[in-house]
């Protein structure tokens, strides 16, 4: 191998310094790009968590203010039920008979006195039928005092006129008689002659004995079974005429009692079925004879005793209260609800208390028996309460934040939900996402 050979090899493995610089530039600058696109992922990924937490807008929500409820009984309270106001008689007043409705005089809430004329039926047809009644009672009674007083002292005179007549007839014809068989013995007369004059002297004689018969009983008057059977159909023609009557009376439906309209079920033109609930056209009770209708549970009825005192009170107005008493227990228990029904008697009622309103009672301690005081709360809208793993919570708007409160059920009312738990006068939250949870920004509807 010669020497320039040797050279050129040499010169081949001879490192290129200027090229490796080039390399090792352009790797730094792609390494560069790598590292910088990855911060820019980060930082953009960071700034849509931030704009989502910071800038996007929160849930619109909706508020109701929690309103404080404390107790308004003076004394100890064994025992706080709720129910609802019924009147102690509720009369639905029906028709006796099937008619059409001609006048109705009441509407709903009408005060009405005892015997007052609420409803009149079409009567044409019922009227027709007592007077037929009423005639034919009349006829069986002239019939009857006919046959009580006999016969009159005129009748009984004409009766012996007729049987004098009659006896002077048979007089006459006996005469006739015997002058005609004198004749006829002595051949003056034929037989035939004999003949007529006989018959004609029996037939009379026997009209005489009836006309004597008669005038006999015309003087002792009728059997005693005639005029018992003339009773006994005079008392049947008085009752068909006094049942006609009653269904013509009935057609005039009056208030029982006094009291108050509760319901008008019927209108003008209709027909109403009698002892049918359809007959009925309305109904009233005493509103100055009131409960409050209870279902206490079974382990609470032994808090109870007979006569027991209690404060009432309506949803309507909180800050009203009446006096009463436990007048019905329930002879026996709801086996379902294991509850017992009991009735209190509100002892002075007026015109706030009306039927179906809710109430509240809390039944007083006896001075010699262990007592608590009733639960005092806060009502909440029944949709504010959620339910998770058996516990009762809701949702506070605090601060554009949702607060998460355990609370503990007291009552129900009307208006909503009495809790424990909540002070009164926190803003719950009513209407949110389903899945909001503790600590999430929100918005309430209506605030800016």
């Amino acid at each position: 191998m010669s020497t320039d050979t040797k050279h050129k090899d040499l010169a081949g493995l001879r490192i290129d310094r200027a090229a490796l610089e080039e390399e090792s530039t352009g790797s730094r600058w792609a390494q560069v790009y790598i590292v910088g696109g990855i911060v820019i992922i980060v930082l953009l990924g960071l700034g849509t968590l931030a704009y989502r937490y910071i800038f996007a807008p929160a849930p619109e929500v909706e508020v109701v203010r929690a309103t404080a409820q404390g107790s308004t009984v003076a004394g100890s309270v064994v025992l706080t039920a709720t129910g609802y106001i019924v009147p102690h008689h509720k009369i639905n007043v029906n028709s006796k008979v099937t008619g059409r409705v001609k006048w109705i005089g009441v509407e709903k809430g009408d005060k009405v006195k005892e015997g007052q004329v609420l409803v009149r039926l079409e009567d044409e047809e019922f009227r027709a039928q007592y007077n037929q009644a009423r005639g034919a009672a009349d006829a069986a009674r002239a019939f009857y005092e006919e046959l009580q007083h006999g016969s009159r002292p005129e009748e009984v005179a004409q009766a012996q006129h007729n049987l004098d007549e009659a006896r002077a007839t048979v007089a006459n014809d006996k005469i006739t008689l015997e002058r005609n068989r004198n004749l006829f013995a002595q051949g003056v007369v034929s037989k035939q002659v004999l003949d007529d004059a006989t018959a004609r002297y029996e037939s009379d004689q026997q009209r005489a004995n009836s006309l004597e018969k008669g005038f006999q009983l015309s003087k002792i008057g009728p059997r005693p079974e005639e005029i018992a059977r003339a009773k006994g159909q005079l008392e049947q023609a008085e009752g068909q005429a006094a049942y006609a009557k009653s269904l013509l009376d009935a057609t005039v439906i009056r208030a029982p009692v006094t009291g108050t309209i509760l319901e008008r079920t019927a209108e003008k033109g209709e027909l109403i079925i009698a002892q049918l609930t359809a007959g009925s056209v309305v109904s009233l009770a005493d509103l100055n004879d009131i409960q409050a209708d209870l279902d206490i549970a079974q382990d609470d009825f032994a808090k109870l005793t007979p006569h027991q005192k209690a404060v009432v009170n309506v949803d309507a107005f909180p800050d009203l209260k009446w006096d009463g008493v436990i007048a019905e227990v329930s002879p026996e228990a709801n086996r379902q609800k294991a509850t017992v029904e009991v009735k209190v008697q509100i002892l002075n009622p007026d015109p706030h208390l009306r039927p179906e309103m809710n109430t509240t009672v809390h039944f007083l301690a006896d001075d010699n028996k262990a007592t608590t005081q009733p639960a005092v709360g806060a009502l909440v809208p029944t949709s504010a309460i959620h339910d998770a793993d058996g516990k009762k919570f809701v949702f506070i708007a605090f601060e554009d934040k949702a607060m998460k409160r355990e609370v503990k059920v007291l009552s129900q009312r009307s208006s909503g939900v009495l809790v424990s738990g909540l002070n009164g006068g926190e803003d719950v939250i009513t209407t949110a996402p389903d899945n909001l949870k503790d600590g999430d920004k929100i918005k309430v509807k209506g605030q800016s």
